[in-house]
């Protein structure tokens, strides 16, 4: 499967060019991925980094892309299948069986980043797209991939044991006969306030790709995403340094301070990233950031600003090599 060139990002603008990967059809229709390119900033670079969103998410960064692209590092920005520039109107948004759904659209992206010259390659996943991008790297061994770094990795739920085991246990088993049959489960627009400008934080991303509510939940997605997490705590021996950034601590939802929202990470337990990022692998290194976001680069400019040093610190100490 091969990208085909689509112009100058529509979103984004000069610098960032799109591709398009035409992923043949499923039996909701067509399906496509998109891959959005900036070149690093001096050079002939032989670097790259692909990023990989989050769940109801597509890239929009760029001033981490801006970052990296200083630094010397080629970005790639993929919008995975059924998400954000690649999501059709026939298809249920974010749905998937099974996570190595988005291995082709991985792959692809990775040919096109050795055509384009790169000889060292690290993986960049935020959120879902950090356990999708950790099991697919694993599943890649002896490739180009030298390393990860994972922001605020989706490696297990935010739930009480007894909901997060047993109860998503059955939920997963119904998944067999319903995959497509819509989870109930309670919504907030916290993160979007914490960070969407036109709700007082400071980004002005697509409120149509990333939507303040989120998209429904599906047994099949809710599966897919427990088989993987299962495949994290067995151990997946990845062989190249991982970087796993998470915030210091996690909301409370029992506190309920507006305000917290702004300095914690809402979405996932920290402990949980902390716990499970050691079983990546014997080069894992863990980063912790005082008031940071779920997303780590949406956080207030000082501690995104530690946040891009931290990586700069340590890609310069284990990817150099």
């Amino acid at each position: 499967m091969t990208f085909a060139p689509d112009g100058i990002d529509h979103l984004l603008g000069v610098p960032y060019e799109r591709f398009v990967l035409d992923c043949g059809r499923d039996a909701q229709g067509d399906v496509i991925a998109t891959l959005v390119r900036r070149w690093a900033d001096h050079g002939d670079s032989r670097r790259a980094v692909l990023m990989i969103h989050g769940l109801a998410d597509y890239f929009f960064q760029t001033h981490v892309a801006d970052h990296l692209a200083a630094a010397g590092w080629n970005v790639y920005g993929i919008d995975l299948r059924r998400y954000g520039r690649s999501l059709l109107p026939h298809q249920s948004a974010n749905f998937c069986s099974s996570l190595a759904e988005y291995y082709d659209e991985l792959d692809a992206a990775v040919a096109q980043m050795v055509r384009d010259g790169a000889e060292e390659i690290l993986v960049w996943g935020h959120s879902t797209g950090g356990l999708i991008g950790t099991l697919w790297a694993a599943d890649r061994p002896g490739g180009p991939i030298r390393g990860a770094f994972l922001n605020s990795p989706f490696f297990d739920f935010a739930l009480p044991w007894a909901l997060r085991r047993p109860v998503l246990a059955l939920a997963s088993s119904a998944a067999r006969l319903a995959p497509h049959a819509v989870v109930p489960h309670p919504v907030s627009d916290a993160f979007a306030v914490s960070t969407h400008a036109t709700l007082g934080g400071e980004w002005s991303y697509d409120l149509a790709l990333k939507p303040a509510l989120g998209h429904p939940i599906r047994l099949g997605w809710l599966a897919a995403i427990r088989a993987a997490q299962r495949r994290v705590r067995r151990g997946l021996q990845l062989r190249v340094p991982v970087l796993v950034g998470s915030s210091a601590r996690s909301f409370n939802w029992l506190r309920d301070p507006r305000e917290d929202t702004r300095s914690t990470d809402i979405v996932l337990d920290v402990a949980h990233i902390r716990r499970w990022g050691l079983h990546l692998g014997p080069h894992v290194t863990l980063a912790r950031f005082p008031g940071a976001l779920h997303d780590l680069t949406l956080s207030a400019p000082d501690i995104r600003a530690a946040v891009l040093r931290r990586f700069d610190e340590w890609a310069a100490l284990h990817l150099s090599r």
